[in-house]
């Protein structure tokens, strides 16, 4: 019996264990239903332990102590207080990870901390259209899936610049020849940013960050490249393994 109590731990043990949070504090995606099913899936494709989470109380010191990552899923605002940006800045400090999916840069816009960590902060997208992704680098996992060029259809951000933080590695890029960036809100207009960055990761501050701004469309998640550059993120962000 402890025999066989033993080879059912081993089989069942998981790699890592990650919180996923949702909480929004300005529009909310319709498309975190379907993100937060595809994690779940992602999570026993692969072997590793996710918690879903929208209750910020989860962000003290003994609430993520069990995490190796954070993934940030369509947030928006400001969704943590003073104290709960403490015990965060602390879980990445420690050699933890994060992850931002679509809107997670257009949350915590005055949390200087943040804004270096997720890299770039939203600013403008123009309606949603077709255009090509370009892979930037390829060697990051997840990323053995993407064609170098490939068409996409997604709500393309524009980010505010210069970047937040300026040692990004970036993944994949937009052509910007290939749709019309134009877009004005009242007095925020986007015109495009030439050099247009899509996704990308860098160490920051004794921890690991990796950033999405695909997945506004409920069916991305449902893409298998992209989950799969999703899963890479997670992964390295979690373990620190893979490149």
């Amino acid at each position: 019996m402890l025999t066989l109590s033993l080879m059912s731990s081993m089989t069942y043990a998981q790699q890592f264990k990650v919180l996923l949070f949702t909480k929004t504090d300005g529009f909310h995606h319709e498309s975190i239903h379907e993100g937060v099913t595809a994690i779940k899936q992602l999570a026993n494709r692969h072997s590793f332990s996710v918690d879903w989470q929208e209750n910020a109380t989860v962000f003290s010191d003994k609430g993520l102590e069990k995490y190796q990552a954070v993934i940030f899923l369509n947030t928006t605002g400001n969704i943590l207080n003073e104290e709960q940006q403490a015990a965060f800045e602390k879980f990445i400090k420690s050699g933890k990870g994060y992850v931002g999916i679509h809107s997670a840069s257009d949350t915590e816009y005055d949390w200087a901390w943040y804004g270096k960590l997720v890299g770039m902060y939203f600013k403008i997208h123009p309606s949603q259209q077709t255009a090509y992704l370009k892979v930037e680098d390829s060697n990051f996992p997840g990323m053995e899936r993407f064609p170098k060029k490939f068409l996409w259809t997604d709500e393309w951000y524009e980010f505010k610049t210069p970047a937040n933080a300026n040692d990004l590695k970036v993944l994949v890029s937009v052509d910007e020849k290939t749709y019309n960036p134009a877009t004005k809100w009242g007095d925020n207009e986007g015109k495009g940013m030439g050099n247009h960055p899509i996704s990308w990761y860098h160490n920051y501050d004794g921890g690991r960050a990796f950033y999405t701004a695909l997945g506004h469309i409920p069916l991305t998640y449902s893409d298998q490249t992209f989950l799969d550059h999703i899963y890479g993120g997670i992964y390295w962000a979690a373990t620190g393994k893979g490149l």
